[in-house]
Formats: structure tokens, C-alpha cells, sequence
């Protein structure tokens, strides 16, 4: 018997993106090429970026997954566009918060300026390929078990709440004050190899006296890339939220990861500014969340719940809703962050001006 269409709740289910070989080759070819520009044009000759060339390289990349998505438009149709570009504004917004961590890491190992370029694409060819992964195994599940969703679902709440307690914690200052800490992987690979006490230019690997030695940089690499992966188990369920083929979860992933580099070096010091960005991602979060809780319900399999029937009259958001909802909150987030951190710089201003004329007064004394 074929499957009850009254029961499919999305058009991407009825009608299953096709994808031939070529496709996946042709954007692995993009990848390669785009990653072979980056270090032929940048990492081979280290440098800081300025902010110009942080800033035309960033609209390079956005400019280059839109063109993508008009692409799959083209190809396979406006559902799956939008479906594209609801995933790669949730991933590119879910890389700001990235760069919070990638900030630290940088500072806390003392990367020089120049050879922080090669450290972030090298972590996010990591990243890159251990998503790949992530994702190949997260279709697998999806298409064998449609109750994966309500773990998704669950887990993707539980994200929303805990970026809201980090938007708290953020204005109470504590990351400032906790700083960066070795997740496990790191520390393990500290104990195991032996580290050069510093830096060796750009290199990865240092010979002396017989003996092979990892340096600081490779260290921040894979940091960097272990680092990634922890966020790649939020970011990668909410993009399987908005929709279920591998193909375009990889492509919002990749266009997203590899703009990142320079995104770090355009907006590096203006990160303080954007206050709301954490409620921003608990709200797209949580709303994701619910959207797959909902969808899962609507294809309940399980026995245990509706006799392992779907419950008909639960809402499935589409994917209109859920880009309005994506880029409504991206914009909002970002207009209330600049509103707020230009109302505290005027109080701070007043507050130190107010500060050095009471310091004058009583630096003057009592008037006769």
C-alpha cells in the first residue's frame, strides 16, 4: 500500500528532493574551490585582514549563498529554496554565537594576529567534515525513525533555555570572569603529545632532537573544531527542523561555516555590542523546537501515544512562517542590540562626565 497522503504534512515529504550524484559533487566541488581560494588569497601569506577586506569578503560569501539558493529555485523549485534559506539564516545566526567562543580561544592561547586565518579555516575544514558526518547519520535516523523528532524537538527546547540563562549570565559579565576552558578532547591530546612552549610561525608540527612536537597552533584548530561540534548538536537538529534533506542541511552548513572566517575578523570587537543575540537564538531556537515537537506528533509512529496515530489537528508551521519568524527575530535582535548599546554609551558618557566635574569641584575647594 502506498503511504497515506493526508497524513504527509509537508510538500517536501510528498514530493522528495532528487538530488543526482552531479549535484553532490558539483557542491563538493564548490567547497574545495572556495576553500582553495581562502588559502592560496589569504592563509599562504599570513596577515591580519583588514576590515575592508574582512567586509568584501563577507558579501562575497552571503552574496554566494544567495546566488545558491536562487539555484535550487531554479532546480528544484521555490519550496526548497525557502526551505534552503531558512536553514542557512538559522545556521549563519547560530555561527555568531560561535564566534563568542572562537573569540576566547584565540585570546586565551595568544594567537598572533597574522595566523589566526590559517586557525579558523583549518577548524572549520574540521568542522566541515565532521557536520558531514553529523548530518549523513541524522538522515538515516529521520528516515527510519520519525520519533527522532521528538528528541530534537526536546533537545532544542532544552538549548532555548539554556542561551536565555546565558543572555543572563552575559549581562552579569561571568564568561568574562570564567574565560575559556580545555573541553576534554583538547586536554587529552595536551597529556598525550608532546607541545613546543610556543608558537613556530604558521606550522602545525615542529621537529627537534629526534622527537616530533605539536604546537599551540594546532592545538587552537582543535579547539576550534571540537568546539564546532558542540554547537554543531544544536545547530544541525534546527536545520532538520526546517527540512529533511541531507543535500541542502549540508549546503546551509557549508556556505554558512565558510563565511565565518572572515566574519570573525569584521565583527571581532563588535560582538560586546549585539546584548540580545542570545535571547535572539533561544526564541529561533525554541521556536524550532516546538515546530519539530508538533511535527512529530503529527507523524506519531509510537504506540504508546494515539494508538500510533498522528494527532490530526496539531498545527505543522510551514516554512513561510518559520522564515518569517527566523529573519523577523535576526532583525529585531540585532536593531534592539544596537538601541541598547548606544543608550549605554550615552549613560557611561554622562556618567563620566558627571564623574570629572565632581572630581574638579573638589579638586577646587570651598569658594570664599
Amino acid at each position: 500500500m502506498g503511504r497515506d497522503l493526508s497524513r504527509v504534512s509537508s510538500y517536501s515529504e510528498r514530493f522528495p528532493l532528487d538530488v543526482h550524484v552531479l549535484g553532490w559533487v558539483g557542491l563538493a566541488v564548490a567547497v574545495i574551490v572556495l576553500i582553495t581560494i581562502d588559502i592560496v588569497g589569504h592563509v599562504r601569506t599570513p596577515h591580519a585582514p583588514s576590515m575592508r577586506e574582512a567586509a568584501s569578503w563577507t558579501l562575497g560569501y552571503v552574496g554566494l549563498a544567495l546566488l545558491f539558493g536562487l539555484g535550487i529555485w531554479g532546480i528544484y523549485g521555490g519550496i526548497y529554496a525557502a526551505e534552503y534559506y531558512a536553514g542557512w539564516m538559522t545556521e549563519w545566526s547560530l555561527s555568531l554565537d560561535n564566534l563568542f567562543v572562537f573569540v576566547i580561544i584565540m585570546n586565551s592561547f595568544r594567537v598572533p594576529r597574522e595566523y589566526q586565518q590559517k586557525a579558523l579555516l583549518s577548524g572549520i575544514i574540521i568542522a566541515l567534515l565532521l557536520r558531514l558526518v553529523f548530518i549523513l547519520i541524522g538522515a538515516a535516523l529521520i528516515e527510519r525513525f520519525s520519533w527522532v523528532f521528538f528528541i530534537f524537538g526536546a533537545w532544542l527546547l532544552w538549548t532555548a533555555v539554556s542561551q536565555a540563562r546565558q543572555g543572563v549570565e552575559r549581562d552579569d559579565q561571568k564568561e568574562e570572569e570564567d574565560g575559556y576552558k580545555e573541553n576534554r578532547f583538547v586536554r587529552v591530546v595536551r597529556r598525550i603529545f608532546p607541545v613546543t612552549d610556543g608558537f613556530v610561525g604558521g606550522k602545525f608540527l615542529q621537529r627537534h632532537g629526534g622527537r616530533t612536537y605539536m604546537t599551540p597552533l594546532l592545538l587552537v584548530v582543535l579547539a576550534l573544531g571540537s568546539a564546532d561540534l558542540m554547537f554543531a548538536f544544536d545547530s544541525i537538529p534546527a536545520i532538520f527542523g526546517l527540512t529533511k534533506e541531507p543535500f541542502l542541511v549540508f549546503a546551509c552548513n557549508a556556505f554558512a561555516l565558510l563565511g565565518l572566517r572572515q566574519l570573525y575578523f569584521l565583527i571581532d570587537g563588535l560582538l560586546e555590542k549585539l546584548v540580545y543575540l542570545h535571547y535572539g537564538l533561544a526564541l529561533i531556537l525554541g521556536f524550532i523546537g516546538v515546530k519539530l515537537v508538533f511535527h512529530a506528533l503529527h507523524e506519531n509512529t509510537l504506540p504508546f501515544l494515539n494508538g500510533g496515530q498522528g494527532f490530526e489537528n496539531v498545527p505543522d508551521i510551514g516554512i513561510p512562517v518559520s522564515l518569517g519568524v527566523i529573519a523577523g527575530t535576526l532583525v529585531i535582535t540585532v536593531v534592539a542590540s544596537i538601541l541598547k548599546s548606544r543608550s549605554d554609551e550615552r549613560t557611561a558618557a554622562a556618567s563620566t562626565v558627571e564623574g570629572s566635574e565632581t572630581t574638579d569641584e573638589v579638586a577646587q575647594g570651598p569658594r570664599s
